[in-house]
Protein backbone atom coordinates (compact mmCIF):
# COMPACT_ATOMS: atom_id res chain seq x y z
CA UNK A 1 0.00 0.00 0.00
CA UNK A 2 3.01 2.69 0.69
CA UNK A 3 4.39 1.38 -2.23
CA UNK A 4 1.30 2.17 -4.38
CA UNK A 5 0.75 5.59 -2.52
CA UNK A 6 4.43 6.46 -3.56
CA UNK A 7 3.96 5.42 -6.77
CA UNK A 8 0.94 7.74 -7.45
CA UNK A 9 2.72 10.41 -5.84
CA UNK A 10 5.80 10.48 -8.33
CA UNK A 11 3.61 9.93 -11.13
CA UNK A 12 1.32 13.14 -10.35
CA UNK A 13 4.81 14.87 -9.22
CA UNK A 14 6.17 13.96 -13.10
CA UNK A 15 2.59 15.29 -14.44
CA UNK A 16 2.61 18.51 -12.40
CA UNK A 17 6.59 19.13 -13.29
CA UNK A 18 5.74 18.18 -17.37
CA UNK A 19 2.21 20.82 -16.84
CA UNK A 20 4.37 23.36 -15.69
CA UNK A 21 7.48 22.64 -18.11
CA UNK A 22 4.54 22.64 -21.09
CA UNK A 23 3.31 25.86 -19.55
CA UNK A 24 6.66 27.93 -19.06
CA UNK A 25 7.41 26.49 -23.05
CA UNK A 26 4.31 27.59 -23.96
CA UNK A 27 4.33 31.52 -22.54
CA UNK A 28 7.83 31.29 -23.73
CA UNK A 29 6.89 30.30 -27.29
CA UNK A 30 4.33 32.91 -27.09
CA UNK A 31 7.14 35.71 -26.46
CA UNK A 32 9.25 34.29 -28.44
CA UNK A 33 6.30 34.56 -31.59
CA UNK A 34 4.91 38.16 -30.89
CA UNK A 35 5.57 40.52 -33.39
CA UNK A 36 6.77 44.06 -32.11
CA UNK A 37 7.54 46.51 -34.41
CA UNK A 38 10.20 49.51 -33.22
CA UNK A 39 11.13 52.89 -34.84
CA UNK A 40 12.97 55.76 -33.29
CA UNK A 41 11.42 59.56 -33.43
CA UNK A 42 14.27 61.59 -33.19
CA UNK A 43 12.69 64.68 -31.93
CA UNK A 44 10.13 63.24 -29.46
CA UNK A 45 6.32 63.34 -28.61
CA UNK A 46 4.71 65.63 -27.37
CA UNK A 47 1.21 65.16 -27.07
CA UNK A 48 -0.95 61.95 -28.03
CA UNK A 49 -3.88 64.35 -28.12
CA UNK A 50 -5.01 64.12 -31.65
CA UNK A 51 -6.10 67.91 -31.42
CA UNK A 52 -2.03 68.70 -31.18
CA UNK A 53 -1.20 66.42 -34.09
CA UNK A 54 0.96 69.45 -35.93
CA UNK A 55 3.77 67.64 -36.46
CA UNK A 56 4.91 64.27 -38.00
CA UNK A 57 6.22 63.21 -34.90
CA UNK A 58 3.52 63.55 -33.19
CA UNK A 59 1.19 62.40 -36.37
CA UNK A 60 2.35 59.34 -36.84
CA UNK A 61 1.50 57.68 -32.99
CA UNK A 62 -1.79 59.37 -33.30
CA UNK A 63 -2.72 57.48 -37.08
CA UNK A 64 -2.21 54.00 -34.80
CA UNK A 65 -4.52 55.25 -32.18
CA UNK A 66 -7.34 57.22 -33.61
CA UNK A 67 -9.56 57.23 -36.65
CA UNK A 68 -11.44 59.88 -38.39
CA UNK A 69 -14.74 60.15 -41.08
CA UNK A 70 -12.47 59.35 -43.91
CA UNK A 71 -8.70 58.21 -44.84
CA UNK A 72 -6.33 58.38 -48.14
CA UNK A 73 -4.81 55.41 -49.46
CA UNK A 74 -1.32 55.44 -50.66
CA UNK A 75 -2.25 56.82 -53.68
CA UNK A 76 -3.69 59.97 -51.98
CA UNK A 77 -7.51 58.65 -53.30
CA UNK A 78 -10.52 59.19 -50.26
CA UNK A 79 -11.51 56.53 -48.91
CA UNK A 80 -13.89 55.22 -46.10
CA UNK A 81 -13.43 55.03 -42.41
CA UNK A 82 -15.84 55.52 -39.68
CA UNK A 83 -18.25 57.13 -42.19
CA UNK A 84 -18.96 54.22 -44.42
CA UNK A 85 -20.81 56.56 -47.31
CA UNK A 86 -21.32 60.23 -47.93
CA UNK A 87 -23.08 62.76 -49.94
CA UNK A 88 -22.42 66.36 -50.56
CA UNK A 89 -25.12 68.79 -51.45
CA UNK A 90 -25.45 70.44 -54.65
CA UNK A 91 -24.59 73.63 -53.70
CA UNK A 92 -21.64 71.84 -51.92
CA UNK A 93 -22.50 73.29 -48.27
CA UNK A 94 -23.97 69.91 -46.59
CA UNK A 95 -21.75 67.12 -46.59
CA UNK A 96 -24.08 64.06 -44.61
CA UNK A 97 -22.14 60.91 -42.79
CA UNK A 98 -23.30 58.01 -42.88
CA UNK A 99 -21.22 56.02 -39.97
CA UNK A 100 -20.60 52.39 -39.34
CA UNK A 101 -22.33 50.77 -36.70
CA UNK A 102 -19.12 48.27 -35.54
CA UNK A 103 -16.44 51.15 -34.42
CA UNK A 104 -15.60 50.88 -30.29
CA UNK A 105 -13.41 52.94 -28.02
CA UNK A 106 -10.97 51.48 -26.86
CA UNK A 107 -10.78 50.00 -23.38
CA UNK A 108 -10.33 52.33 -21.02
CA UNK A 109 -11.38 53.04 -17.50
CA UNK A 110 -12.84 55.86 -18.24
CA UNK A 111 -15.71 54.08 -19.32
CA UNK A 112 -18.61 52.21 -17.15
CA UNK A 113 -17.18 48.66 -16.24
CA UNK A 114 -13.64 49.93 -18.42
CA UNK A 115 -15.24 48.73 -21.68
CA UNK A 116 -14.97 50.97 -24.67
CA UNK A 117 -18.49 51.60 -26.02
CA UNK A 118 -19.55 51.77 -29.58
CA UNK A 119 -19.30 55.76 -31.61
CA UNK A 120 -22.00 56.98 -32.31
CA UNK A 121 -22.29 60.92 -34.47
CA UNK A 122 -23.07 62.98 -31.47
CA UNK A 123 -19.36 61.90 -30.72
CA UNK A 124 -18.18 63.76 -33.89
CA UNK A 125 -20.15 67.07 -33.12
CA UNK A 126 -17.99 66.95 -29.59
CA UNK A 127 -14.60 66.25 -30.82
CA UNK A 128 -14.75 68.59 -33.82
CA UNK A 129 -16.02 71.19 -31.60
CA UNK A 130 -13.37 70.89 -28.85
CA UNK A 131 -11.42 72.48 -32.09
CA UNK A 132 -12.69 75.21 -31.47
CA UNK A 133 -10.75 76.05 -27.62
CA UNK A 134 -7.15 77.37 -28.69
CA UNK A 135 -5.63 76.26 -25.94
CA UNK A 136 -6.44 72.59 -26.52
CA UNK A 137 -5.91 72.80 -30.58
CA UNK A 138 -4.21 74.62 -33.49
CA UNK A 139 -6.59 73.76 -35.80
CA UNK A 140 -8.37 76.44 -35.72
CA UNK A 141 -7.85 78.23 -39.11
CA UNK A 142 -9.08 74.99 -40.42
CA UNK A 143 -12.30 75.43 -38.89
CA UNK A 144 -12.54 79.47 -40.45
CA UNK A 145 -15.54 77.86 -43.43
CA UNK A 146 -17.69 75.60 -41.00
CA UNK A 147 -20.81 77.85 -40.75
CA UNK A 148 -22.30 78.58 -37.50
CA UNK A 149 -24.66 81.22 -37.98
CA UNK A 150 -28.33 81.35 -37.51
CA UNK A 151 -28.76 79.78 -40.77
CA UNK A 152 -27.83 76.40 -39.24
CA UNK A 153 -29.04 77.49 -35.48
CA UNK A 154 -25.25 77.88 -34.73
CA UNK A 155 -24.42 74.56 -35.19
CA UNK A 156 -21.60 74.31 -37.71
CA UNK A 157 -21.80 70.04 -36.97
CA UNK A 158 -24.70 68.43 -36.00
CA UNK A 159 -25.87 64.63 -35.40
CA UNK A 160 -29.50 63.63 -37.10
CA UNK A 161 -29.20 59.91 -35.02
CA UNK A 162 -26.40 58.05 -33.95
CA UNK A 163 -25.60 56.88 -37.05
CA UNK A 164 -25.39 60.15 -39.23
CA UNK A 165 -23.29 63.53 -39.08
CA UNK A 166 -23.87 66.74 -40.86
CA UNK A 167 -21.26 69.25 -41.51
CA UNK A 168 -22.64 73.12 -42.47
CA UNK A 169 -20.26 75.12 -44.89
CA UNK A 170 -20.12 78.91 -45.62
CA UNK A 171 -18.53 78.73 -49.14
CA UNK A 172 -17.82 75.71 -51.40
CA UNK A 173 -14.75 74.36 -50.72
CA UNK A 174 -13.35 71.50 -52.92
CA UNK A 175 -10.59 70.52 -51.03
CA UNK A 176 -12.89 69.72 -47.68
CA UNK A 177 -12.83 66.06 -47.76
CA UNK A 178 -9.10 65.95 -47.96
CA UNK A 179 -8.60 68.62 -44.99
CA UNK A 180 -10.95 65.98 -43.08
CA UNK A 181 -8.68 62.95 -43.21
CA UNK A 182 -6.33 64.92 -41.04
CA UNK A 183 -5.52 63.62 -37.39
CA UNK A 184 -7.07 66.67 -35.69
CA UNK A 185 -10.43 65.27 -36.70
CA UNK A 186 -9.80 62.10 -35.71
CA UNK A 187 -13.14 61.25 -32.89
CA UNK A 188 -12.26 61.44 -29.16
CA UNK A 189 -15.08 60.08 -26.36
CA UNK A 190 -16.27 62.77 -24.14
CA UNK A 191 -15.79 60.63 -20.90
CA UNK A 192 -11.89 60.27 -21.43
CA UNK A 193 -11.98 64.03 -22.48
CA UNK A 194 -14.41 64.75 -18.69
CA UNK A 195 -12.02 61.71 -16.90
CA UNK A 196 -8.68 62.48 -17.78
CA UNK A 197 -8.65 66.46 -18.45
CA UNK A 198 -5.52 68.07 -19.54
CA UNK A 199 -3.43 64.81 -18.71
CA UNK A 200 -5.39 63.35 -21.82
CA UNK A 201 -2.47 64.17 -24.05
CA UNK A 202 -1.10 61.52 -22.66
CA UNK A 203 -3.68 58.76 -22.07
CA UNK A 204 -5.12 58.70 -25.31
CA UNK A 205 -8.05 56.90 -26.17
CA UNK A 206 -9.41 56.16 -29.60
CA UNK A 207 -10.36 53.52 -32.07
CA UNK A 208 -7.32 53.10 -33.85
CA UNK A 209 -5.77 49.58 -34.99
CA UNK A 210 -3.88 49.95 -31.61
CA UNK A 211 -4.17 51.39 -27.94
CA UNK A 212 -2.31 53.16 -25.31
CA UNK A 213 -0.30 50.93 -23.25
CA UNK A 214 2.81 53.19 -21.61
CA UNK A 215 4.46 56.54 -22.20
CA UNK A 216 7.78 57.20 -20.19
CA UNK A 217 8.41 60.42 -21.85
CA UNK A 218 12.01 60.95 -23.56
CA UNK A 219 12.18 57.23 -23.49
CA UNK A 220 10.18 55.31 -24.82
CA UNK A 221 6.10 54.51 -26.11
CA UNK A 222 4.36 51.32 -25.96
CA UNK A 223 1.11 51.22 -28.27
CA UNK A 224 -0.64 47.48 -27.97
CA UNK A 225 -2.49 45.53 -30.48
CA UNK A 226 -6.72 46.45 -30.37
CA UNK A 227 -8.13 42.83 -30.80
CA UNK A 228 -11.47 44.45 -31.23
CA UNK A 229 -10.54 47.04 -34.41
CA UNK A 230 -13.00 47.11 -36.91
CA UNK A 231 -11.09 47.07 -40.39
CA UNK A 232 -10.31 43.30 -42.24
CA UNK A 233 -8.00 42.33 -45.24
CA UNK A 234 -11.09 40.75 -46.45
CA UNK A 235 -10.98 37.87 -44.09
CA UNK A 236 -8.69 39.05 -41.20
CA UNK A 237 -8.97 41.30 -38.34
CA UNK A 238 -6.44 44.39 -38.21
CA UNK A 239 -3.89 45.11 -37.80
CA UNK A 240 -1.24 41.85 -37.61
CA UNK A 241 1.35 43.30 -35.21
CA UNK A 242 0.95 42.75 -31.26
CA UNK A 243 2.88 45.56 -30.49
CA UNK A 244 4.74 48.84 -31.84
CA UNK A 245 7.09 50.51 -29.27
CA UNK A 246 8.46 54.40 -30.09
CA UNK A 247 12.26 55.25 -28.84
CA UNK A 248 13.32 58.54 -28.40
CA UNK A 249 17.56 58.50 -29.40
CA UNK A 250 17.98 61.83 -30.24
CA UNK A 251 22.26 61.15 -31.78
CA UNK A 252 21.65 59.99 -34.93
CA UNK A 253 24.44 57.75 -34.79
CA UNK A 254 23.46 55.83 -32.11
CA UNK A 255 20.29 55.12 -33.57
CA UNK A 256 21.91 53.45 -36.59
CA UNK A 257 24.13 51.46 -34.73
CA UNK A 258 20.58 50.40 -33.05
CA UNK A 259 19.10 49.92 -36.31
CA UNK A 260 22.38 47.91 -37.36
CA UNK A 261 21.97 45.65 -34.07
CA UNK A 262 18.14 44.84 -34.86
CA UNK A 263 16.55 46.96 -32.00
CA UNK A 264 15.06 49.05 -34.17
CA UNK A 265 12.91 48.40 -37.46
CA UNK A 266 12.82 51.16 -39.79
CA UNK A 267 14.49 55.04 -39.39
CA UNK A 268 12.92 57.26 -41.70
CA UNK A 269 14.24 60.92 -43.14
CA UNK A 270 17.45 61.86 -44.77
CA UNK A 271 18.07 63.14 -40.90
CA UNK A 272 17.59 60.29 -39.46
CA UNK A 273 20.79 59.04 -40.76
CA UNK A 274 24.46 59.71 -42.36
CA UNK A 275 23.25 59.80 -45.91
CA UNK A 276 26.65 59.91 -46.99
CA UNK A 277 27.56 56.67 -45.19
CA UNK A 278 24.77 54.52 -46.39
CA UNK A 279 23.97 56.19 -50.03
CA UNK A 280 26.30 56.50 -53.21
CA UNK A 281 25.71 59.86 -54.49
CA UNK A 282 23.27 58.67 -56.80
CA UNK A 283 20.53 57.93 -54.13
CA UNK A 284 20.98 54.03 -53.86
CA UNK A 285 21.86 51.52 -50.67
CA UNK A 286 25.82 51.30 -50.88
CA UNK A 287 26.66 47.15 -50.83
CA UNK A 288 27.49 46.46 -47.81
CA UNK A 289 23.51 47.32 -46.43
CA UNK A 290 22.19 45.77 -49.73
CA UNK A 291 21.51 42.45 -47.74
CA UNK A 292 20.33 43.56 -44.80
CA UNK A 293 17.62 46.79 -45.56
CA UNK A 294 15.10 47.50 -48.20
CA UNK A 295 15.68 51.91 -49.29
CA UNK A 296 12.01 53.03 -49.10
CA UNK A 297 11.60 56.16 -51.40
CA UNK A 298 8.64 58.00 -52.40
CA UNK A 299 7.23 61.08 -53.65
CA UNK A 300 6.60 63.31 -50.78
CA UNK A 301 4.45 66.63 -50.54
CA UNK A 302 7.16 68.99 -49.96
CA UNK A 303 8.73 71.88 -51.33
CA UNK A 304 12.06 73.29 -50.07
CA UNK A 305 12.53 76.86 -51.09
CA UNK A 306 14.08 80.28 -50.58
CA UNK A 307 11.13 82.79 -49.92
CA UNK A 308 11.85 86.78 -51.18
CA UNK A 309 10.10 89.11 -49.30
CA UNK A 310 8.04 91.17 -52.00
CA UNK A 311 5.68 94.17 -50.22
CA UNK A 312 7.12 97.25 -50.89
CA UNK A 313 5.14 98.70 -47.95
CA UNK A 314 7.66 97.52 -45.36
CA UNK A 315 10.73 99.29 -44.91
CA UNK A 316 13.29 96.57 -45.37
CA UNK A 317 11.81 95.94 -49.05
CA UNK A 318 12.26 99.18 -49.93
CA UNK A 319 15.50 99.47 -49.57
CA UNK A 320 16.56 95.75 -50.53
CA UNK A 321 17.60 95.42 -54.67
CA UNK A 322 14.89 92.11 -54.17
CA UNK A 323 11.76 94.50 -54.81
CA UNK A 324 13.08 94.18 -58.65
CA UNK A 325 11.93 90.86 -60.55
CA UNK A 326 14.56 91.35 -63.17
CA UNK A 327 16.86 90.25 -59.63
CA UNK A 328 14.95 87.79 -58.18
CA UNK A 329 14.68 85.96 -61.76
CA UNK A 330 18.26 85.87 -61.86
CA UNK A 331 18.59 85.18 -58.55
CA UNK A 332 16.68 81.83 -59.76
CA UNK A 333 18.69 81.12 -62.78
CA UNK A 334 22.09 81.66 -60.82
CA UNK A 335 22.74 78.06 -59.25
CA UNK A 336 22.19 74.30 -60.58
CA UNK A 337 19.50 72.75 -58.60
CA UNK A 338 20.49 69.17 -60.14
CA UNK A 339 23.90 69.51 -58.76
CA UNK A 340 22.63 70.46 -55.51
CA UNK A 341 20.24 67.27 -54.92
CA UNK A 342 22.70 64.89 -56.50
CA UNK A 343 26.09 66.11 -54.28
CA UNK A 344 24.42 67.59 -51.29
CA UNK A 345 21.26 65.50 -50.78
CA UNK A 346 22.81 62.55 -52.90
CA UNK A 347 19.82 62.68 -55.29
CA UNK A 348 16.63 62.47 -52.28
CA UNK A 349 14.31 64.51 -54.08
CA UNK A 350 14.08 66.24 -57.68
CA UNK A 351 15.03 69.38 -58.64
CA UNK A 352 12.35 71.89 -58.50
CA UNK A 353 12.65 73.14 -62.32
CA UNK A 354 8.82 73.38 -62.48
CA UNK A 355 6.74 75.71 -59.73
CA UNK A 356 6.06 75.42 -56.12
CA UNK A 357 3.29 72.54 -56.63
CA UNK A 358 5.56 70.08 -55.41
CA UNK A 359 5.66 66.64 -57.89
CA UNK A 360 2.99 64.11 -56.14
CA UNK A 361 0.32 66.53 -56.86
CA UNK A 362 -2.10 66.07 -59.74
CA UNK A 363 -1.52 69.23 -61.33
CA UNK A 364 1.84 68.72 -61.25
CA UNK A 365 3.69 68.63 -64.70
CA UNK A 366 6.93 70.40 -65.60
CA UNK A 367 5.60 70.76 -69.19
CA UNK A 368 3.19 72.95 -68.87
CA UNK A 369 4.74 75.23 -65.42
CA UNK A 370 7.99 75.85 -66.58
CA UNK A 371 10.53 76.74 -64.35
CA UNK A 372 14.38 77.33 -63.64
CA UNK A 373 17.40 75.81 -64.65
CA UNK A 374 21.08 77.22 -63.97
CA UNK A 375 21.52 79.47 -67.04
CA UNK A 376 24.42 82.00 -66.85
CA UNK A 377 23.50 83.63 -69.71
CA UNK A 378 20.09 84.54 -68.68
CA UNK A 379 21.49 85.70 -65.25
CA UNK A 380 23.69 88.40 -66.97
CA UNK A 381 20.90 89.60 -69.32
CA UNK A 382 18.71 90.13 -66.37
CA UNK A 383 21.18 91.58 -64.41
CA UNK A 384 21.47 94.36 -67.39
CA UNK A 385 17.87 94.88 -67.10
CA UNK A 386 17.77 95.17 -63.07
CA UNK A 387 20.18 97.65 -63.57
CA UNK A 388 23.78 96.05 -62.29
CA UNK A 389 25.36 94.79 -64.95
CA UNK A 390 27.92 92.50 -64.29
CA UNK A 391 26.68 92.83 -60.26
CA UNK A 392 28.22 96.49 -60.41
CA UNK A 393 27.07 98.70 -57.75
CA UNK A 394 24.58 95.07 -56.57
CA UNK A 395 24.76 95.92 -52.46
CA UNK A 396 25.13 92.12 -50.74
CA UNK A 397 22.34 90.25 -49.76
CA UNK A 398 21.45 88.42 -46.58
CA UNK A 399 20.35 84.95 -46.63
CA UNK A 400 18.93 83.62 -43.08
CA UNK A 401 18.95 79.86 -42.91
CA UNK A 402 19.33 76.88 -40.48
CA UNK A 403 22.30 75.10 -39.29
CA UNK A 404 20.59 72.04 -41.26
CA UNK A 405 20.74 73.94 -44.53
CA UNK A 406 24.65 75.72 -44.57
CA UNK A 407 25.69 73.14 -47.40
CA UNK A 408 23.13 73.68 -49.94
CA UNK A 409 23.24 77.29 -49.03
CA UNK A 410 27.01 77.74 -49.24
CA UNK A 411 26.65 76.06 -52.93
CA UNK A 412 23.81 78.60 -54.01
CA UNK A 413 26.12 81.22 -52.44
CA UNK A 414 29.33 80.73 -54.53
CA UNK A 415 27.33 79.21 -57.83
CA UNK A 416 26.07 83.27 -57.21
CA UNK A 417 29.16 84.48 -56.89
CA UNK A 418 30.43 83.14 -59.94
CA UNK A 419 27.39 85.00 -61.74
CA UNK A 420 28.41 88.15 -60.45
CA UNK A 421 25.33 88.04 -57.06
CA UNK A 422 27.22 88.23 -53.50
CA UNK A 423 25.09 86.47 -50.75
CA UNK A 424 25.90 86.57 -47.46
CA UNK A 425 24.44 83.44 -45.15
CA UNK A 426 23.62 84.29 -41.64
CA UNK A 427 23.24 80.91 -39.66
CA UNK A 428 19.66 81.22 -37.03
CA UNK A 429 18.43 78.76 -34.63
CA UNK A 430 15.19 77.24 -35.99
CA UNK A 431 12.74 79.37 -33.84
CA UNK A 432 14.65 82.49 -34.27
CA UNK A 433 13.99 82.38 -37.91
CA UNK A 434 10.50 80.73 -38.16
CA UNK A 435 9.65 83.75 -36.05
CA UNK A 436 11.64 86.73 -37.69
CA UNK A 437 10.04 85.20 -41.06
CA UNK A 438 6.67 85.36 -39.85
CA UNK A 439 7.24 88.70 -38.70
CA UNK A 440 8.58 89.83 -41.82
CA UNK A 441 11.67 90.94 -40.96
CA UNK A 442 13.68 89.23 -43.25
CA UNK A 443 14.44 90.03 -47.16
CA UNK A 444 15.90 86.22 -48.23
CA UNK A 445 15.13 83.04 -46.37
CA UNK A 446 15.40 79.21 -46.03
CA UNK A 447 11.99 77.31 -45.85
CA UNK A 448 9.94 74.49 -47.15
CA UNK A 449 6.05 73.83 -47.34
CA UNK A 450 5.04 70.22 -45.86
CA UNK A 451 1.29 69.41 -47.46
CA UNK A 452 -0.64 69.35 -44.18
CA UNK A 453 -3.25 67.50 -47.25
CA UNK A 454 -3.61 66.14 -50.52
CA UNK A 455 -4.68 68.95 -52.03
CA UNK A 456 -2.93 71.83 -54.12
CA UNK A 457 -4.98 74.98 -52.03
CA UNK A 458 -2.83 73.59 -49.65
CA UNK A 459 0.42 75.08 -51.10
CA UNK A 460 -1.26 78.25 -53.55
CA UNK A 461 -2.68 79.29 -50.01
CA UNK A 462 0.63 80.63 -49.07
CA UNK A 463 0.28 83.26 -51.68
CA UNK A 464 -3.19 84.28 -51.49
CA UNK A 465 -3.45 88.27 -50.66
CA UNK A 466 -5.47 87.37 -47.65
CA UNK A 467 -3.21 85.55 -45.91
CA UNK A 468 -0.54 88.06 -45.11
CA UNK A 469 1.74 86.85 -42.38
CA UNK A 470 1.94 87.39 -39.32
CA UNK A 471 -1.77 86.40 -39.66
CA UNK A 472 -1.53 83.74 -42.72
CA UNK A 473 1.00 81.81 -44.04
CA UNK A 474 2.26 84.48 -47.12
CA UNK A 475 5.09 84.97 -45.65
CA UNK A 476 6.37 86.54 -49.01
CA UNK A 477 3.49 89.29 -48.83
CA UNK A 478 3.04 88.01 -52.78
CA UNK A 479 -0.08 89.89 -54.10
CA UNK A 480 -1.37 89.65 -57.51
CA UNK A 481 -5.06 90.02 -58.13
CA UNK A 482 -5.17 87.53 -61.27
CA UNK A 483 -3.42 85.19 -58.54
CA UNK A 484 -6.27 85.60 -56.07
CA UNK A 485 -9.22 85.38 -58.80
CA UNK A 486 -7.95 82.21 -59.70
CA UNK A 487 -7.78 81.17 -56.63
CA UNK A 488 -10.75 81.41 -55.27
CA UNK A 489 -12.11 80.11 -58.40
CA UNK A 490 -10.22 76.50 -57.75
CA UNK A 491 -11.05 76.12 -54.05
CA UNK A 492 -14.57 76.03 -55.18
CA UNK A 493 -14.09 73.66 -58.50
CA UNK A 494 -14.73 70.51 -58.56
CA UNK A 495 -14.14 69.28 -62.00
CA UNK A 496 -10.31 67.96 -61.19
CA UNK A 497 -8.99 68.54 -64.68
CA UNK A 498 -10.66 72.54 -64.18
CA UNK A 499 -8.75 72.47 -61.30
CA UNK A 500 -5.51 71.24 -62.40
CA UNK A 501 -5.99 73.85 -65.39
CA UNK A 502 -5.95 76.67 -62.56
CA UNK A 503 -3.58 75.49 -60.48
CA UNK A 504 -1.02 75.31 -63.24
CA UNK A 505 -1.89 78.58 -64.07
CA UNK A 506 -1.19 80.23 -60.68
CA UNK A 507 1.98 78.19 -60.66
CA UNK A 508 3.60 79.77 -63.37
CA UNK A 509 2.42 83.44 -62.21
CA UNK A 510 4.45 82.76 -58.80
CA UNK A 511 7.49 81.62 -61.23
CA UNK A 512 7.05 84.68 -63.43
CA UNK A 513 6.91 87.36 -60.56
CA UNK A 514 9.55 84.95 -58.64
CA UNK A 515 8.70 85.92 -55.29
CA UNK A 516 10.34 82.18 -54.45
CA UNK A 517 12.74 80.46 -55.54
CA UNK A 518 11.92 76.28 -55.20
CA UNK A 519 14.70 74.42 -54.96
CA UNK A 520 13.74 70.58 -54.45
CA UNK A 521 10.64 68.81 -54.11
CA UNK A 522 11.55 66.42 -51.38
CA UNK A 523 11.13 62.46 -51.01
CA UNK A 524 10.14 60.42 -48.01
CA UNK A 525 13.05 58.40 -47.56
CA UNK A 526 13.31 55.12 -44.95
CA UNK A 527 15.70 52.27 -44.22
CA UNK A 528 13.80 49.29 -43.42
CA UNK A 529 14.76 45.88 -42.10
CA UNK A 530 14.00 42.98 -45.28
CA UNK A 531 12.11 41.00 -42.05
CA UNK A 532 9.43 43.63 -42.80
CA UNK A 533 6.67 42.98 -44.29
CA UNK A 534 3.63 45.62 -46.22
CA UNK A 535 5.10 49.22 -44.92
CA UNK A 536 4.07 50.98 -47.49
CA UNK A 537 4.85 54.54 -47.97
CA UNK A 538 2.55 57.35 -49.54
CA UNK A 539 3.33 60.88 -50.76
CA UNK A 540 1.90 62.41 -47.07
CA UNK A 541 4.68 60.48 -45.36
CA UNK A 542 2.40 58.84 -43.04
CA UNK A 543 3.11 55.93 -41.42
CA UNK A 544 0.47 53.35 -41.38
CA UNK A 545 1.32 50.18 -39.50
CA UNK A 546 -1.90 48.48 -39.46
CA UNK A 547 -1.07 46.01 -42.30
CA UNK A 548 2.42 45.16 -41.58
CA UNK A 549 3.66 41.86 -40.62
CA UNK A 550 6.83 41.07 -39.31
CA UNK A 551 8.94 37.60 -39.86
CA UNK A 552 10.91 36.87 -36.50
CA UNK A 553 13.20 34.65 -38.24
CA UNK A 554 15.22 37.68 -39.40
CA UNK A 555 19.15 37.98 -38.74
Amino acid sequence: MISYIKTVKLVALCLLICVFTTTCTDSQSDKDHRTVFNYNEMAGVSSLDPASANNTEVIWPVNQLYNGLVQLDDSLKLSPCIAKRWTVSEDGLTYTFVLRNDVFFHNNACFEKGKGRKVVAKDFVISFNRLYDAKVSSALSLLANIDRTEKTSYKGFLALNDSTFEIYLKEPFSAFLNVLTMKYFSVVPFEAIDFYGQDFRRNPVGTGPFKFKLWEEGTKLVLLKNENYFEFDGKNRLPYLDAVTISFVKDRETAFMELLNGKYDMLSGADAFNINEVLDKNGNLKPIYQEKFDLQKQTFLKTDYLGILVDENIDIVKKSPLRIKALRKAINYGFDRVKMVKYFRNNIGYPATAGFIPNGMPSFNQNIVKGYSYDPEKVRQLLIEAGYPEGKNLPEITLHTTDNYSEQTEFIQSQLADNHIKVKISVDKPVVLRQAVASCEYNLFKKSWVGDYADEENFMSLFYSKNFAPIGSNYTHYKNPDFDILFEKAIKEQNQVTKNTLYQQMDQMLIDDAPIVPLYYDQVIRLVHKNIIGLTTNPMNLLNLKLVKKENNHK
